[in-house]
């Protein structure tokens, strides 16, 4: 195609060029639509801009988070290289093209039509959300800006975390005002604010934060999947103060929709103090639960 550039990196990559324009992310990145010029599949290529050594880092740290997982609920590296623009540089990372797109599509989709997801679909994609969650904890780390647009959707409706370059260790303890306000900082460049745990606002001088600022995050998303919008999404529309806001327990709306035991596993991720949130492995105790008996099985729920 005219002017399409190519790429390829680490595993050999593809041979790829571009489909479509840009659409810019987050103000420093873009996303390509590529086809694979061997195997005539389409891609995502994401490109990063860097503009010093920092942005270069920080670039090759999501390469090196991707590197950790073979999971099917976290999407995978394909290929990455790092290209020289004049005096700049750009990350380039080739990863799988999910045609279905984002949770939040689907969610604002259904939104529109002036409906919700049914408690049966919602179940498994929060499963398969939590295996994925899980399997970052398990390595040590939390994602840290897990959000309905950083779920893609396979053609199953399996959902598969991405985005992972706010990706860091998950228990950090914190010594004295100067690291409390340096995480602080870093959490407000990072964490998007609508999704970001209460302890990442005002962090405390002497505290420890763990993996368990997900369990936030996957309490919105939960949220988003019943209501249609994130619990704090209006609030940052209007300009209104998310970081008081979080200050205080959330009320579940009574919508008739939903099960009592959803509705109380919501809550409990939404525990503003993080000591009282459960783990991800106790979520996916809860959520084998929910799941509705196969076809023809009868069970008796006690």
């Amino acid at each position: 195609r005219p002017g399409a550039g190519c790429v390829s990196g680490k595993g050999g990559g593809s041979g790829c060029c571009p489909a479509h324009a840009s659409l810019p992310l987050r103000g420093f990145s873009y996303v390509d639509l590529v086809e694979g010029l061997r195997d005539g599949r389409f891609y995502a290529l994401k490109r990063i801009l860097c503009h010093d050594k920092e942005d270069r880092q920080e670039a090759l740290h999501e390469v090196e988070m991707h590197g950790l997982f073979a999971h099917p609920n976290i999407l995978r590296l394909e290929a990455h290289c790092m290209v020289e623009k004049g005096t700049k540089h750009e990350a380039w990372l080739l990863l799988p093209f999910l045609r279905r797109g984002t949770l939040w599509s689907e969610v604002e989709a259904l939104r529109d039509k002036g409906t919700f997801l049914p408690e049966e679909r919602i179940v498994p994609i929060l499963l398969g959300i939590c295996r994925g969650l899980q399997a970052i904890h398990a390595k040590g780390y939390a994602h840290r800006d897990l959000k309905p647009t950083n779920v893609l959707l396979d053609d199953e409706e399996q959902p598969v975390l991405m985005d992972l370059g706010s990706m860091n260790r998950a228990r950090i303890e914190v010594k004295g005002s100067r690291e409390a306000m340096a995480l602080q900082d870093w959490a407000a460049q990072r964490c998007t604010i609508s999704y970001r745990a209460p302890e990442l606002f005002t962090v405390e001088s002497h505290c420890v934060i763990d993996e368990r600022t997900d369990i936030w995050s996957l309490g919105c998303v939960l949220y988003c999947m019943m209501f249609g919008e994130g619990p704090y999404d209006l609030i940052f529309q209007k300009g209104d103060s998310v970081a008081l806001a979080v200050q205080n327990q959330l009320r579940v709306p009574a919508s008739g929709r939903y099960s009592a035991a959803l509705e109380c596993l919501l809550s409990s991720m939404m525990a503003v103090n993080p000591q009282d949130r459960p783990h991800v492995s106790h979520i996916l105790d809860q959520l084998e639960g929910l799941q509705p008996a196969p076809s023809g099985q009868d069970t008796t729920r006690i």
